[in-house]
């Protein structure tokens, strides 16, 4: 990875100092051995306290509080010093025009007219229009067509050398021909990849389906050209048989997921179901008919219902995240009771200063995807700041749990909870259920269940007709025999018939998980 400035801002103007995003991409930068410039934003604000946020990034990230550097990008006040500690602490570029040709992609766009734009850092060597480059990672073949610096608009040039940035046109037809980090060098000069190049993996996954069937092919439509500017979505074709065809997309996050959504509607018009979010779990196969099937002892499940049965599995794991709160000291017990519910585990409390506190805790990931962030936000009246990043997969007790109308089971809400929170999600899904399907001419059992055992059970009473309004008085046997036709009826439609659920009450049960 090339060394470079990290804009380490902190927000002193509204009495909020340091925010969990802040300390999160330090440590990303830390660890990266990347030069790091801390820069105090907002000092125009009326009850900023720039002294305050010093002595906290002194604190927090050991920067001597004499480094920082005060300024207000709305009034322009000491920006020129921000440009100034770039040359002065930035090292030069250490790469040699005489080496091979090298160079890191650090972004990616598509073009409708010229394909695949590559924004590259050139490391070593040099590169011109005609050449013969190769990706590190696909081991693909191009033909530079166009290249060019950026500055900060395209400026096309003949060559490029060590130590430039610019931009690169050689026919990739799908931006996941440019991933992020991968290594570019020529064709007839291999050079090693550069090292820390990982290949996006979706975090966080959901099922997206077209409101009518009708709106299918405008939909796919629409998916397609979102994903060629986003290689990072992970897209599978995936069908129900409530909500018909449609596709279960993978997300890096829940807020990438949210971006998506809102670029699908507003760009594209489309109206789209999407269902609640679920993260990818493994499973350790103990079965070897099983495992020789698969290829592999260990599978990842991203749709709830492929969940494999107990008994060809040694143990399950759970993707895990570990999470770095900062709130003021007076939330602190509300936010640590939020986190033990969540199945939090504290590994680290610091007060960084007499006001505010900074808690690290490791969280299964499906415990914070959905709901977490938002009564974060609400417990603190707004103060509190939340970042996660990824701490591997961790072994853990996970069921799958079905629910059952009239003993059918629906494939579009099974799901896959921990063991202890089982009755709890159970219970809530099956309440909000029984409010979201309307009322049949028969009576309706709703049923969470494990396997074969009930859990919770909500049910939705029938439609009934007065079938006494015509006796007025006479004997007690008529109207029994009026009653017990009346039950045998009932029980005979609820064996035949079909129940009506509506498309939103698969919204309703699924988009929220039981606080």
């Amino acid at each position: 990875m090339s060394r470079g400035p990290v804009d380490c801002r902190c927000q002193s103007g509204t009495k909020q100092g340091i925010q969990a995003q802040t300390v999160a991409n330090f440590y990303l930068a830390f660890e990266a051995q990347l030069s790091i410039i801390p820069v105090i934003n907002k000092i125009d604000l009326k009850n900023a306290d720039p002294s305050r946020v010093e002595s906290q990034i002194e604190k927090v990230f050991d920067i001597p509080s004499e480094e920082c550097i005060r300024i207000s990008a709305k009034l322009g006040t000491n920006v020129e010093k921000v440009l100034q500690a770039v040359v002065e602490r930035i090292p030069a570029p250490a790469g040699s025009v005489h080496e091979p040709f090298k160079a890191l992609v650090f972004d990616s766009n598509f073009d409708h007219y010229r394909g695949v734009v590559a924004n590259i850092a050139v490391l070593g060597g040099r590169v011109k229009k005609g050449d013969k480059i190769v990706s590190a990672h696909l081991r693909k073949t191009y033909e530079v067509n166009e290249l060019g610096l950026l500055r900060p608009d395209e400026l096309p040039t003949q060559k490029l050398f060590a130590g430039q940035v610019g931009y690169i046109i050689a026919g990739m037809k799908e931006v996941k021909e440019a991933q992020i980090g991968d290594t570019l060098f020529l064709q007839e000069r291999p050079v090693d990849a550069l090292p820390g190049f990982k290949p996006a993996k979706p975090m966080v996954f959901a099922g997206m389906y077209p409101m009518d069937q009708s709106e299918y092919p405008g939909l796919r439509s629409a998916i397609e050209r979102l994903t060629l500017n986003d290689s990072s979505v992970m897209v599978q074709r995936d069908s129900s048989l409530a909500l018909g065809a449609g596709w279960r997309l993978g997300f890096l996050g829940l807020l990438h997921m949210e971006v998506f959504n809102q670029r699908l509607e507003q760009e594209y018009n489309a109206s789209v179901i999407v269902t609640a979010p679920t993260v990818p779990y493994k499973a350790v196969l103990s079965s070897a008919k099983l495992i020789k099937e698969r290829g592999s002892e260990e599978i990842i499940i991203v749709n709830p219902a492929q969940f494999p049965d107990r008994s060809a599995v040694s143990e399950y794991l759970e993707p895990m995240v570990l999470g770095t709160i900062l709130a003021p000291d007076a939330h602190t017990g509300k936010i640590m009771n939020l986190c033990l519910n969540r199945r939090g585990v504290q590994k680290n409390m610091v007060y960084i200063d007499d006001q505010r506190v900074m808690m690290k805790y490791l969280f299964p990931l499906n415990e914070i995807v959905v709901d977490f962030y938002d009564l974060l936000k609400s417990l603190s009246s707004g103060y509190a700041s939340f970042d996660y990043e990824s701490a591997g997969y961790q072994a853990a007790d996970l069921i799958k749990m079905d629910l059952l109308l009239n003993g059918h089971p629906v494939e579009e809400l099974t799901t896959i909870v921990h063991r202890e929170r089982a009755y709890t999600m159970g219970k809530a899904m099956c309440e909000r259920l029984k409010d979201s399907i309307p009322r049949q001419m028969f009576e309706i059992a709703v049923q969470a269940a494990i396997g074969s055992k009930v859990i919770a059970r909500e049910t939705i009473k029938a439609y009934r007709k007065n079938v006494l309004a015509k006796c007025y008085g006479g004997d007690i046997t008529r109207k029994m025999k009026l009653l017990k036709k009346q039950a045998e009826g009932k029980k005979k439609m609820r064996r035949i018939g079909n129940v009506d659920v509506p498309k939103d009450a698969f919204i309703n049960v699924l988009k929220r998980k039981d606080k």
